[in-house]
């Protein structure tokens, strides 16, 4: 007769406190209340599936009835510790609440609670999904959670508490279980595959984990799928067939495409996906997973990336890829992910959410010159991405930041008039208060990193500290070299291109009341009925 298999997730139950993995608010409170002999009499368990509710219950009670006395560690060793984790305990009455929710049940459970327990110190009732009881039976059970006898325990466990009454809820220590993190729930699956001694990669089992979604439960569910499904190996490449995500190295590459900026050849690739039939809302979670470890490496430079994506591949894209296109395409990414219901089929919907990414991207970097990506076209960040702001100071005594320039640059000097003033501020695209005020100043002249202007006097309430460092870091990479601005505010400079365009609108509007005033058809109407235009009224058509 061969031997029952008993499933990892049955096997490796947390049978003490010690073994319980994640939930330390919990475990210290239910010790603390232990080892101080303050256990109340009504505990409430609340959260997600396979987080460890109905576990920390049978932990309780058996903290509870352990033979050698009320303790945060049972002995395991006892009668009463063997029977309840067996399940077997006769003063252990566990309950589940989704098939027992008519009122008569719950008072034929209430019946019994007046009697002594039969085995134990206490009587513990362990009433799973409590919120599936009916009305009635919350009535029927309020009376007894009011006051109870002193060798009654009540241990709830939900994960819907909003459906409770409040009446419930008042009468309950709450602990709210929090989702167990990814890396908890794979350090756990390692250390059981290792005392199993079945052969893994650490990459699976980060799929796992994150498939798993916070639930220690599910993930060694999906463990032992995966120990099957790969005849007794957790592979990476198992995994990822198991659980129908594209490859690692697809999704790499289409973050080197994004990095060239190709939109031709992202296209290419991305249709080529199809031949794997993928779930196109895993490539964008996958894709938006490497965007978000790319845009930390960026920002801590020490972060050491883990077993999905190595230190060396976070490196070159963080350096490959500007940190506001990082944001950009993972932005993009989760909105497309969020959009791919509403597309007419869900490869069309990928292939929007990726020509977004490169469609959207700041025009002002669309000519900086590339830099070499290995694997993939080419295009330089400008600023370096990464790099510390450099800061000058102003001609008011205020520090001002500008970006590094990617090499040194020679001085250049540009006089009065050689350059386009207004060509300038329309190839920077600038945006809000950057660009009225870089409209009402005059370009005097520039010698190396300085960059002179003169400033209308009428709009010196314009220039404030956040909105001339926006200029400044607009013109250094407009220049592509760190520059440092200083304002003038003559009465005799420059026309502005603000002061330029009132006065073109303020000549065509003058232009069109004489035509206007020289019609015939408005003439007639002069000399027959004595008419008068109104001059603010005429303007030209635009």
């Amino acid at each position: 007769m061969t031997e029952t298999y008993t499933a990892l997730a049955r096997k490796w139950r947390p049978r003490t406190f010690a073994e319980l993995i994640g939930q330390d608010h919990v475990r210290r409170a239910l010790v603390n209340a232990l080892e101080t002999g303050r256990v109340h009499h009504a505990f409430l368990f609340t959260g997600t599936r396979g987080v460890g509710k109905t576990t920390i219950a049978r932990i309780l009670a058996k903290c509870l009835n352990c033979e050698k006395g009320v303790t945060p560690t049972p002995c395991g060793e006892c009668a009463s510790c063997r029977e309840i984790d067996a399940g077997r305990f006769v003063d252990l009455i566990e309950v589940d609440a989704a098939s027992r929710t008519k009122v008569d049940d719950t008072r034929e459970l209430l019946d019994n609670v007046q009697y002594a327990p039969t085995r134990g110190r206490y009587k513990v009732y362990l009433i799973d999904e409590v919120h599936m009881l009916s009305t009635h039976s919350f009535n029927a059970l309020l009376k007894t959670l009011e006051e109870p006898p002193p060798h009654v325990k009540f241990l709830l466990a939900t994960t819907d508490p909003q459906k409770l009454p409040v009446t419930v809820l008042s009468r309950c220590l709450q602990f709210n279980l929090k989702r167990i993190p990814l890396a908890q729930i794979a350090a756990h699956l390692r250390t059981i595959l290792e005392k199993e001694g079945i052969g893994f990669e650490p990459a699976a089992l980060a799929l796992l984990a994150q498939a798993a979604d916070g639930s220690m439960r599910d993930g060694l569910s999906l463990l032992d799928q995966l120990i099957a499904f790969g005849g007794g190996r957790a592979g990476q490449s198992e995994a990822r067939a198991m659980l129908g995500t594209i490859s690692r190295d697809h999704v790499l590459q289409l973050a080197e495409r994004l990095a060239a900026a190709d939109a031709a050849e992202l296209m290419r690739y991305a249709r080529s996906l199809e031949e794997w039939a993928p779930d196109y809302a895993q490539v964008l979670d996958e894709l938006g997973s490497l965007l978000a470890r790319v845009a930390l490496k960026q920002v801590v430079k020490d972060y050491d990336g883990d077993d999905l994506y190595a230190t060396e591949l976070l490196e070159r894209l963080a350096h490959a890829i500007p940190p506001e296109d990082v944001q950009l395409y993972y932005q993009t990414a989760i909105v497309g992910r969020r959009d791919l219901a509403l597309a007419s089929d869900p490869r069309t919907g990928f292939e929007m959410a990726l020509l977004r990414m490169v469609a959207f991207r700041p025009q002002s970097e669309a000519g900086a010159a590339p830099t070499a990506v290995p694997g993939a076209g080419a295009r330089a960040p400008s600023p370096t991405p990464g790099a510390q702001m450099r800061v000058s100071e102003g001609p008011d005594g205020a520090s001002r930041r500008v970006p590094p320039p990617a090499t040194p640059a020679a001085a250049v000097a540009t006089p009065a008039g050689t350059e386009d003033w207004g060509a300038t501020i329309s190839a920077m695209e600038l945006q809000g208060a950057a660009r009225q005020l870089a409209t009402h100043c005059a370009l005097v002249g520039r010698e190396g990193a300085v960059v002179r202007l003169a400033l209308d006097p009428r709009s010196k309430f314009m220039r404030t500290p956040a909105v001339e460092e926006k200029l400044a870091q607009a013109l250094a990479r407009h220049y592509g070299e760190p520059v440092r601005l200083e304002f003038t505010t003559t009465a005799a400079q420059p026309e502005t291109p603000a002061q330029a365009g009132e006065r073109v609108s303020q000549e065509e509007a003058d232009a069109t009341r004489r035509a206007f005033e020289a019609d015939p058809g408005v003439q007639g109407f002069r000399e027959r009925f004595g008419a008068t235009p109104l001059p603010e009224t005429i303007r030209p058509l635009k």
